[in-house]
C-alpha cells in the first residue's frame, strides 16, 4: 500500500508546486492583455516582413507615416492590436489625423522606411513622414537610406549638435539636400536633454528654405519625467494644437 501511495504523494507535490509557477504566468499574461490597444478600424499589413498597423480614411487626401519616440517598439499584433507607445503623442493622435482626412501608418520598429513610403504612395500621395522625438533620428536614417517623402514634421527632434548628446538629423543626414519641405514642431519650454529647444536655430538654418519652424508654448509639464509624454516634451494637453499644426503643413 505505501508503495502505491507514494508515487501519489510526489504527483501531488509535483502538481502543487507546477500550480504555484503558472499561476503567476497567468496574471502576467492578464497584465499583457490589459496593455493591449487594439486601433479601431485599422488592419495589419506586413511591410517587408514586419508588421505595422494600417488606418484608412473614408476620402484621403494623403497619406501619414508616424514614427514614435522612444526605441520605437509598438509590439504590433495580429487583428491591429499593440501593446506599447499607445501613449506618445503621435499614437495617441492617430485618429485625429484619420479625421483630417489621411492614411495612418503606426510604424512598426524595424520597418523599412523607404518600402513603407513606397507602400503608402501607392494608396495615396502626398506621403508625409512624422516623427517624434527618437524618431526623428529613425527618419533620418530612413531619408538617407533612400525614403523619399513629399514632406517631413520632426517635433521635439534631435535636430542639431546643439539639440543634445546624441546624432542628430543634421549629423545623420549630412547634408540638408535629402530633406523635403519640411516642419519642426517644438516646445520653448521642452526640458528633454536630447532635445533642447538651442538646437532649432542652427538646424534651421542648416536646412534653409526647405525647413519652417512652429513653436509651442503652454500646456502640462512633468518636471519628473522631462522626456515623456507627460511632459512638454510630449506636447501634454496641447494634442488639438498639435494635430492642427500638423494637417495645416500637409495642405500647404
Amino acid at each position: 500500500m505505501r508503495f502505491l501511495l507514494d508515487p501519489l504523494r510526489k504527483a501531488g507535490w509535483f502538481f502543487g508546486f507546477a500550480a504555484m509557477v503558472v499561476l503567476p504566468m497567468r496574471g502576467a499574461c492578464a497584465a499583457d492583455i490589459q496593455n493591449t490597444v487594439t486601433v479601431d478600424a485599422g488592419e495589419t499589413v506586413d511591410i517587408g516582413g514586419v508588421t505595422s498597423i494600417l488606418v484608412r480614411a473614408k476620402h484621403p487626401n494623403g497619406s501619414i507615416l508616424l514614427l514614435t519616440g522612444g526605441d520605437g517598439r509598438l509590439n504590433v499584433m495580429a487583428s491591429a492590436r499593440f501593446t506599447e507607445g499607445a501613449d506618445n503623442v503621435l499614437i495617441r493622435n492617430r485618429d485625429a489625423l484619420v479625421n483630417g482626412g489621411y492614411d495612418v501608418l503606426l510604424l512598426e520598429l524595424g520597418t523599412n522606411l523607404a518600402a513603407a513610403t513606397d507602400y503608402m504612395a501607392k494608396l495615396k500621395r502626398p506621403v508625409v513622414i512624422v516623427a517624434t522625438s527618437k524618431g526623428t533620428q529613425r527618419a533620418a536614417e530612413g531619408l538617407a537610406q533612400g525614403a523619399r517623402p513629399d514632406k517631413l514634421v520632426l517635433s521635439s527632434g534631435f535636430l542639431s549638435e546643439a539639440s543634445g548628446p546624441a546624432d542628430s538629423v543634421a549629423s545623420l543626414l549630412k547634408s540638408p539636400a535629402l530633406l523635403p519641405s519640411t516642419l519642426v514642431i517644438h516646445h520653448r519650454d521642452d526640458r528633454c536633454r536630447w532635445t533642447n529647444p538651442a538646437g532649432v536655430a542652427p538646424f534651421q538654418a542648416w536646412g534653409g528654405k526647405r525647413v519652417e519652424v512652429i513653436w509651442m508654448s503652454g500646456g502640462n509639464d512633468d518636471p519628473e519625467n522631462p522626456c515623456r509624454f507627460s511632459a512638454h516634451h510630449g506636447f501634454a494637453g496641447q494634442d488639438k494644437t498639435f494635430v492642427s499644426h500638423i494637417l495645416q503643413f500637409i495642405e500647404k
